[in-house]
């Protein structure tokens, strides 16, 4: 089960947290993985710290470094996946980081930052997997999994995250097209949304939430997030695409898709007059539809 000898994993942001857990994960399933994450002291540290972790468990592995948004590192990283291990069949997209403020608060930079890590964080990773994949259909069946990395901020709209949440429902939009694109070459595109103790959560203001136990089970440990992307990654998942997933402790849960909810229509059939539909949407989002939050009245 979840047997990946001979495949080739690229994860990005793996030095630490989940990327880290994930690319061990994949490592123990028998995949050789290509350890990504910026260039600076502490990462380079602690990537190659994982890389060592992976080959003390017989595993292979590499550390590449560079900007996960910048497309000459992203070729980089995926030219050096190629010439070391000669092929390219998964593709984690982990990285990211946090500029947390309220909309009025936030600078363009602040914005900007987030968007462009995690969103063409992601589509530059993608665009050189599916290209790639792409090509290689043309001789023969490929072995291809993209698993991209959003967050639960996007589901409720974090009023402390316009650019993060932003960012992430980007991430599960791209997903999902990627998903429709490349199903018919066999390739899968998944997305999860982990609740772990890394170091973005480590820097909000709910971190005490995510602090460890002094006993018992661990739910936020980044560990128990690993096993679902190695069986995404895995051939047994190989009709699971276009699917987002939360995952935290031992529970994993499906998120249904945006669906069309209850109608409304003029009572004349024609344009809507401004009395009409205040008389139509009053009746509906009236108390019972509402909730309190912080004083405020929200409607849920």
């Amino acid at each position: 089960m979840g047997d990946l000898s001979g495949k080739v994993a690229i994860v990005t942001g793996a030095g630490r947290g989940l990327g880290r857990e994930e690319a061990i994960q994949l490592a123990r399933q028998g995949a050789r993985v290509v350890i990504n994450d910026i260039n600076l002291p502490a990462a380079v540290e602690a990537s190659h710290a994982t890389v060592a972790d992976i080959k003390a468990l017989g595993g292979e592995a590499i550390a590449v470094f560079g900007d996960c948004a910048d497309s000459n590192d992203s070729d980089t990283l995926f030219k050096t996946a190629l010439e070391t291990f000669g092929d390219v069949n998964i593709v984690v997209n982990n990285a990211g980081f946090c500029r947390d403020k309220t909309i009025f608060a936030m600078s363009d930079d602040e914005f900007d930052s987030v968007v462009r890590v995690h969103l063409r964080g992601h589509f530059v990773n993608m665009r050189n997997a599916t290209k790639y994949w792409r090509e290689k259909a043309k001789a023969g069946p490929v072995y291809g999994r993209l698993v991209s990395t959003a967050s639960e901020s996007m589901l409720y709209g974090t009023p402390g995250q316009p650019n993060y949440a932003a960012a992430k429902a980007g991430i599960v939009a791209m997903t999902m097209g990627a998903a429709q694109l490349m199903i018919k070459y066999g390739i899968t595109a998944n997305v999860i949304m982990p609740r772990a103790r890394t170091d973005m959560t480590a820097a909000a203001p709910s971190a005490p939430m995510f602090a460890a136990p002094e006993k018992g089970f661990d739910v936020f440990n980044p560990e128990n997030v690993a096993p679902l992307v190695g069986y995404l990654a895995s051939p047994e998942s190989g009709h699971i695409s276009g699917e987002v997933f939360v995952v935290w402790g031992g529970q994993v849960t499906v998120v249904q898709r945006p669906t069309l909810g209850t109608s409304f229509n003029s009572s004349n059939g024609g344009k809507w007059e401004l009395d009409d539909m205040h008389k139509v949407m009053s009746t509906y989002f009236n108390e019972s539809h509402k909730t309190v939050v912080d004083g405020y009245t929200m409607p849920v």
